[in-house]
């Protein structure tokens, strides 16, 4: 949409300036039917025109349009007039939309400020050197804005994917023969240390049940102990048989003791111990 400034904007209250008819030829259709002239009781709601207002991105990017469209040059620019034609915009602006026309008026106020300071004498600094340009500031500002603005355009005009084209996607057959790498021995090495570390993490722990009788030690240790008159206690147990048999061996021995038929002694303390078979009077 081509940008035009406030002094090319229609206003709400001025005369209609639409002809009756143009060139025979309908300039628009209400449901299907052409239409020639406008209606006299048609409503243009106030913010009809904030299309317009904010076709631009700022005011820097205003103030690039009144100097470009005027062919003024942007290192010498006609402050009086391109302040004027701002602040006509911006009063546009201001009648529309207040809260649009904030960062507008900062601009004018700064255009209004290098005006003033251009009618003053310019002052020479303390090294005799020329005075710098009230507008070279703003020049420097408008100059940075034209070249990011005409790098994003280079930027919008490059083909982009999903707008301008699509990745073509087309699937392929192809019979070709298969041809697997060949295998070194240091790659059989490698995948049978891998199987047998898996085994060895895969154990199994069988358990079973093992019938201990107390009543067969017992008859076990009374047929030791007839064979000798005394034994020492360690001998009457066999670690290697695991410690379930020697728990039921100890059972079995407690057992003989608490029916008398065993004696269970020591000579002294901390001597062996030692057992025999209990003495039976004749």
């Amino acid at each position: 949409m081509q940008n035009l400034p406030a002094t090319e904007l229609p206003l709400i209250g001025d005369k209609d300036s639409t002809p009756d008819v143009v060139d025979g030829l309908a300039f628009a259709k209400l449901y299907g039917e052409p239409l020639f002239k406008l209606p006299n009781d048609l409503y243009i709601p106030p913010d009809a025109l904030e299309i317009f207002l904010e076709a631009f991105e700022g005011p820097l990017d205003l103030l690039l349009y009144l100097i470009r469209k005027q062919n003024f040059n942007i290192l010498d620019i006609p402050m009086a007039q391109v302040t004027l034609q701002y602040l006509e915009y911006v009063e546009q602006i201001r009648k529309h939309n207040l809260e649009l026309a904030a960062e507008y008026l900062l601009m004018a106020a700064m255009l209004i400020e290098i005006k003033s300071r251009m009618l003053l004498p310019l002052k020479k600094s303390d090294e005799n050197n020329e005075a710098e340009d009230p507008r070279a500031a703003l020049v420097r500002r408008l100059l940075e804005y034209e070249q990011m603005k005409l790098a994003a355009y280079e930027l919008n005009a490059m083909p982009q994917l999903g707008r301008d084209f699509l990745h073509a996607q087309v699937f392929i057959e192809q019979n070709t023969i298969l041809h697997w790498p060949q295998v070194d021995v240091t790659d059989l090495q490698a995948a049978w240390a891998d199987i047998m570390k898996r085994a060895k993490l895969v154990s199994h722990h069988k358990i079973s049940r093992e019938e201990l009788s107390v009543r067969e030690h017992m008859s076990g240790i009374l047929r030791r102990l007839q064979s000798a008159k005394f034994v020492e206690f360690a001998d009457l147990f066999d670690p290697s048989k695991g410690a379930p048999v020697v728990v039921v061996n100890f059972v079995a021995l407690l057992e003989l003791a608490k029916e008398t038929l065993i004696e269970i002694t020591q000579a002294e303390a901390f001597a062996p111990i030692y057992v025999r078979l209990a003495y039976t009077p004749n």
